[in-house]
Parts: C-alpha cells; structure tokens; sequence
C-alpha cells in the first residue's frame, strides 16, 4: 500500500522538532522493547498508493537482522487518534 516505508527518528534541537531517517533501521536490544508511537520512532509510509480508510488494515513485513520477517497488520485510525491498550504490551 506505500511505494516504501523507512524508519525515522523525531527529537527536539533547539527548541525545534525534528524528523530525520534512520537508514540502518530501528535498533533493538535482545529481550529489550522498542516503542514506536507519533514524536518519537516511527515507521513512515513513503508514496501511498491508494486510500487508508480508517477502521481498514495494512500490511507490513518487519525484516530483523536474526529474526528474519514477521508479517503485522497496522490499524489504520484517523490522524490525532490514540491507540487502545492492547493486549501486547510488552511484546
């Protein structure tokens, strides 16, 4: 549903947020928790191509160094919108 997707890092420097790619991904510690979540690391959909219509799903293939590919659906929710607790946490 997106030409690409990229990793990408927001922080705050000198009072301005800003965005900027993360090209070797998205490091995760072994047995750590990474959090991805708006203002901080997120993936970013790079060249849509069609509609994400909220309620809908999309789906993503996370590649890991060792782990290999893991196959999620991301939920797709109207911009703003929190996300539920959810069951996972902690995964």
């Amino acid at each position: 549903m997106a030409r690409t997707v990229e990793a990408h890092e927001m922080n705050m420097t000198d009072g301005v947020m800003r965005m900027r790619p993360m090209p070797g991904g998205i490091p995760l510690p072994p047995g750590g928790t990474v959090w991805l979540r708006p203002g901080g690391m997120h993936l970013m959909l790079v060249g849509p191509t069609g509609a994400f219509v909220p309620g809908g799903s999309v789906p993503l293939t996370l590649r890991f160094e060792r782990a290999g590919t893991v196959i999620v659906e991301l939920e797709v929710a109207s911009a703003g919108a929190r996300a539920p607790a959810t069951e996972h946490q902690g995964h």
